[in-house]
């Protein structure tokens, strides 16, 4: 568990680099670090609750049941928290996502990191393609139409018109 653990929090700080620009949050990168403290404070506890069942040591095992129990309302604590505080959550990042979106350009980083997330998300705008209509890059732009990124990797022939929702 310790590993897999590991592994995620190393996943999310390596994924951390492509979306940056929608978390301006300097503290996003917080619960990876955390899930790699849990994972090596996991380990360690493993560690004990093994070497105390080969030892067969009474005070061991109590100790190693009471930390269970710890991290078994720690998780439970977090899970009520994630719980309330999740239109929080989102109503921040799609606020966030608004913002980097108007700043749009076709050029600058804000919007490679736009394109890069409508290309891997499969995605249109923060809630749907309706969203560009509203940015600066499409009323400058004049041709009623959303960055390429927007279309489907199936369509051939997609130039991003609002007229061709289909190939949205």
């Amino acid at each position: 568990a310790a590993a897999g653990l590991s592994y995620v929090g190393a996943y999310v700080i390596n994924t951390y680099k492509n979306y940056d620009n929608f978390l301006q949050d300097k503290y996003a990168l917080l619960p990876a670090v955390i899930i790699i403290c849990v994972a090596v404070v996991m380990f360690i506890i493993g560690l004990l609750g093994c070497c105390a069942t080969f030892r067969e040591s009474r005070v061991g095992l109590g100790l190693f049941l009471a930390i269970i129990l710890i991290i078994f309302i720690a998780e439970v604590s977090a899970f009520v928290l994630g719980f309330v505080y999740r239109e929080k959550v989102k109503t921040d990042v799609q606020g966030t996502m608004s913002s980097v979106f108007e700043k749009y350009d076709g050029k600058n980083p804000e919007s490679t990191v736009v394109d890069y997330l409508q290309e891997h998300l499969h995605c249109c705008g923060v809630k749907n393609y309706s969203d560009w209509t509203t940015t600066q890059w499409f009323n400058s732009t004049g041709n009623n139409s959303v960055p390429q990124s927007c279309c489907q990797q199936e369509a051939k022939n997609c130039t991003g018109h609002l007229d061709q929702p289909q190939e949205l």
